[in-house]
């Protein structure tokens, strides 16, 4: 259903910092607002703090931190999410993930959320895929408000990462993942002052607790195949694979911890892109 317009509102006088106010928890991500990885999330974090949950209406996976526009642009509606049993109020939003973020804090938050978790995303984002990702995407437009943020993206097959049938598995594991990280960043703030930490689970490990600090790879982790010869006058999408390149890693970074060492890759993000 549509939301009312009185639930628009600027931050109140209910955002003075207090020593009994709970945090507010902005959850989002680039898969959808029916994603299961955004209801993991929710499902590790639902006590440490209030939650304002918003993601694009629909799948929007590798739309960076894009703003494209549509007919529908900025439409929000109201979704019921099942969260540990219990009926909880939702956001969609027809827009790209970042754009989606924009509208929660602007509109939706009625105070500027202490935290933004984008995830849990289908499919890694490491090395220099980044700038590619939707999940990183919503987490950077987060921050462009002044919101610290986490990125969470757990390994599936390259074949899962489009999908709006969302494949189903168990997120027990990740969920522990979201929680140690977010009582964490609560607790003591970001790693080294980072601006996102973008946190790669691969299928298995051993504890939430077992993670290295990376830096991040500058090695693609996925790369577009050559296109067999074709008529340039049909529409052709780009096939993509995994791509490995072992010997070339620095072994503090993300592929490799990730990859190599098939452990939690954290790394810690900042905005400096200069040289």
């Amino acid at each position: 259903m549509m939301i009312s317009q009185d639930i628009q509102t600027h931050y109140s006088n209910e955002c003075t910092k207090s020593s009994n106010r709970k945090p507010l928890i902005l959850i989002t991500n680039d898969d959808g607002i029916h994603s299961p990885g955004i209801q993991a999330v929710a499902e590790a974090v639902v006590d440490l703090g209030e939650l304002l949950i918003i993601a694009p209406d629909r799948q929007q996976t590798a739309m960076g931190r894009s703003f494209p526009r549509s007919a529908t642009q900025g439409v929000i509606k109201e979704v019921m999410l099942m969260v540990k049993g219990k009926e909880t109020v939702a956001y969609s939003i027809s827009g790209s993930p970042a754009y989606a973020v924009a509208h929660g804090v602007l509109e939706l938050a009625k105070c500027k959320p202490d935290l933004c978790i984008s995830g849990i995303n289908y499919g890694e984002n490491l090395g220099l895929l980044l700038t590619c990702s939707g999940t990183l995407g919503a987490a950077m437009e987060a921050n462009s408000h002044k919101i610290p943020a986490l990125a969470f993206s757990r390994e599936v097959e390259v074949s899962q990462h489009l999908l709006s049938s969302y494949p189903e598995f168990s997120w027990e594991k990740e969920r522990e993942v979201v929680r140690f990280w977010t009582e964490k960043v609560l607790k003591e703030g970001m790693v080294k002052d980072a601006s996102i930490l973008n946190i790669n689970i691969p299928r298995t490990f051993s504890s939430a607790e077992e993670y290295s600090l990376t830096r991040q790879a500058k090695e693609n982790y996925f790369e577009f195949i050559r296109p067999p010869k074709r008529d340039f006058e049909k529409p052709y999408e780009l096939k993509s694979q995994r791509l490995i390149r072992k010997e070339r890693l620095d072994k503090n970074s993300d592929i490799y911890v990730f990859a190599v060492e098939n452990k939690i890759s954290v790394t810690p993000l900042t905005w400096d892109l200069s040289v």
